[in-house]
């Protein structure tokens, strides 16, 4: 059982930071814009729940 969780656990941090990858990718070559600070503020959010799931996860 412990062997599954750390294979699920791996998986969602391989499939966040994929997305963090393309972000990071996507702001390289985009053109300067105006800030959106509620798109901030809603990335901010995600982060956070997906840090608490994670915890609630292996704690456990």
């Amino acid at each position: 059982m412990s062997s599954m969780r750390a294979c699920a656990a791996l998986g969602l941090a391989a499939f966040f930071l994929s997305g963090l990858m393309q972000i990071a990718h996507g702001e390289a070559t985009a053109p300067a814009r105006k800030i959106d600070g509620k798109a901030i503020d809603q990335g901010i959010a995600y982060a956070l729940m997906l840090l608490a799931l994670l915890v609630t996860y292996i704690l456990h």
